[in-house]
């Protein structure tokens, strides 16, 4: 486990390296929940998610000489896009495993860094094939499963509790399970009365089903088009972080998530990854937990996502309401 200590140290190593991003209240949202909400708007992190807060973390703590050939990881979302701009930053070469059903969007993305892009079959293919980088003398950069990727990402909670004093309940999106146990991590020590709840996807629910089995469960693949939540398994780390701060995991299907995407566009002029917006998803499922008195926040954990998906998500064929 790592300690409140632990990410306050990351922040003094990250601080200058990223954004402190904003956060605002809803109104219209707070009318719909029946309490006040607050959104934490961590898709305008720089390469628009929280990812380079521990990616920045790892590395600045490994040091030059503990980067070897370069940093080597992982991902179809989020978490390539800021290993590329960590290296691109600090000088650094990058290569990137991803799986071939990765969006074009992820792609460019990450090769606008200038990131090497390498291409495996599935995510599982793609973790392990680093292995043979590591042994070169490349430093991996888990996406979740690393104390120091970790306590990076837990950053974002010391910036909640500071500028959402009073808040009550925090709903947080679940992919490797890193993020929500870095900032559950933050916020619980400073404020242990705050209850914070998990969500995931259909088909990217490898938490729920984890915590249903009592130990990491192997998805057979993702299916839900909330790609960046989408880890094969979650650790034995996050999911002890889980059960020791998560009040429960609500699994929600796509539709709405996309429904919750549009909510947010529309009401709070802000776009989201589904990823992201599942959390009001959530908090809609969760309304009877609430209190009018309740300051319930979400936190939208990314934005990058392609207006032609959005499009094509909203289209009633493809995607019921």
């Amino acid at each position: 486990m790592i300690t409140l200590l632990d990410i306050q140290e990351a922040r003094k190593r990250i601080h200058g390296r990223i954004r402190r991003t904003p956060a605002t209240s809803s109104e219209s949202l707070g009318k719909r929940l029946d309490c006040r909400v607050s959104l934490k708007l961590e898709l305008f992190q720089k390469t628009g998610s929280f990812k380079v807060r521990g990616a920045f973390n790892k590395v600045l703590a490994a040091g030059a000489d503990g980067c070897g050939e370069g940093l080597v990881a992982v991902s179809g979302g989020n978490h390539a896009q800021a290993v590329a701009y960590v290296a691109r930053e600090l000088g650094l070469r990058a290569k990137i495993i991803m799986p071939s059903s990765t969006p074009s969007n992820y792609v460019d993305g990450t090769r606008g860094y200038g990131a090497d892009i390498v291409f495996a079959a599935d995510a599982t293919a793609a973790f392990a094939t680093v292995a043979g980088y590591e042994k070169q003398g490349w430093l991996a950069v888990h996406p979740f499963d690393d104390p120091l990727v970790i306590a990076g990402q837990g950053t974002t909670g010391l910036e909640i509790v500071e500028d959402l004093p009073d808040l009550t309940d925090l709903v947080v999106s679940i992919g490797g399970g890193g993020f929500i146990g870095g900032v559950a991590t933050a916020v619980k020590a400073l404020k242990p009365e705050v209850r914070i709840w998990g969500v995931e996807t259909e088909g990217a629910d490898a938490m729920a089903q984890a915590l249903a089995a009592g130990h990491p469960v192997q998805l057979p693949g993702i299916t839900s088009i909330a790609r960046t939540l989408g880890a094969p398994s979650v650790s034995e780390r996050t999911l002890a972080m889980a059960r020791r701060y998560l009040e429960s995991v609500t699994v929600v299907p796509d539709s709405e998530a996309v429904e919750s995407l549009r909510v947010i566009l529309e009401r709070a002029k802000v776009l989201t990854e589904p990823a992201g917006a599942c959390t009001l998803a959530a908090a809609g499922r969760l309304k009877g937990q609430f209190q009018p008195s309740s300051h319930v926040v979400l936190l939208l954990c990314g934005g990058n996502v392609g207006l032609t998906d959005v499009c094509r998500w909203l289209e009633p064929v493809n995607i019921t309401r």
